[in-house]
């Protein structure tokens, strides 16, 4: 009987107990009640586990229903990847490689990362866009983007491949002009709120109601990093910025780090992942620029430590 059981089975018990109901998982399949219902008691039949109580209003799992979903989301997974790679196999070099560009990426190892791979793969063009937040994950999802490489986004959904390219480290920053740059003791955020905070914000909707690293009420919210750097550098607010795109203005004096942070402001290092939707994984060329991704940020010399002046503690 366990030989019987079937893809399609598994489909229906993992839809069911991740929507809560079974008119909820034949929604989600395109399919009756009637069918679902009828599914999974074939299935508790050959398997002789009741996966589901179904006593009260909604079918609530069991114990042992519990234990066999995760076993039924790997087998799940395994055959998705399996048709992905398959897929991938069959189509051969990518006619064209789209990415999207997390802002917190470090550019240095970006453009050395795309200048290797045009000498490697010269007749595949490749089309690059740079965005933050959820606009890195969304042409991701959309298919309008093969690869995304995310930083600025916390979470990633379960509907995608996450590989780890480097850590990013941070610091808070604003202008030897600004108030902040001549504070004398310690960085707490009852410190940080008095002063406006520059924050990078969302052009998609996948962020809503989510701040990140954001510990003044006074906020100004800007699109662009570019905008933000600039804004930094004219003393308007403090903000948080990735260490290597601010180095040069640490060093020359341009910028000034907020170092003696209390432990509950402090900021670490931001991963920076590489992303694609498990049904469609990157072929020979996006795993290339991936390695090159890789490759490229252990070269990168602006991820030292910078050795300009600080506030808040010592220079």
């Amino acid at each position: 009987m366990l030989d019987a059981i079937s893809l399609d089975q598994l489909r229906t018990f993992v839809a069911a107990a991740e929507t809560g109901s079974f008119s909820a998982a034949g929604r989600k399949l395109r399919r009756a009640q009637s069918v679902v219902s009828h599914t999974l008691a074939n299935l508790e039949a050959q398997t002789g586990v009741r996966l589901f109580d179904r006593t009260g209003r909604y079918p609530v799992l069991t114990e042992a229903g519990t234990a066999l979903l995760h076993e039924a989301r790997v087998v799940l997974n395994g055959v998705n990847g399996f048709k992905a790679k398959a897929r991938s196999m069959a189509e051969g070099l990518e006619a064209e490689l789209s990415v999207v560009i997390d802002v917190m990426y470090p550019m240095q190892a970006l453009t050395q990362a795309v200048g290797e791979f045009k000498v490697a793969f010269p007749h595949t063009p490749l089309r690059l866009y740079v965005e933050a937040l959820g606009g890195v994950l969304k042409p991701v999802l959309d298919g309008t983007c093969r690869l995304g490489v995310i930083g600025s986004l916390p979470i990633i959904p379960d509907t995608v491949q996450a590989e780890p390219l480097l850590d990013v480290p941070m610091v808070k920053v604003v202008a030897p002009t600004h108030p902040l740059a001549s504070f004398d003791g310690e960085i707490t955020p009852a410190v940080l709120s008095r002063h406006v905070q520059l924050v990078l914000t969302d052009r998609t909707e996948l962020t809503d109601g989510n701040n990140y690293g954001v510990f003044s009420q006074q906020t100004w919210r800007l699109a662009d990093m570019g905008a933000k750097h600039a804004f930094l550098c004219a003393g308007f607010g403090w903000g948080h910025m990735p260490l290597g795109m601010v180095h040069s203005q640490l060093q020359s004096g341009e910028l000034v780090a907020l170092t003696r942070e209390s432990a509950t402001c402090r900021v670490q290092p931001i991963a920076v992942l590489a992303v694609y939707r498990q049904d469609h994984p990157p072929g020979p060329a996006g795993r290339r620029f991936l390695d090159l991704l890789k490759d490229g940020s252990r070269a990168c010399p602006t991820l030292a430590p910078p050795s300009g002046p600080v506030a808040g503690g010592q220079a």
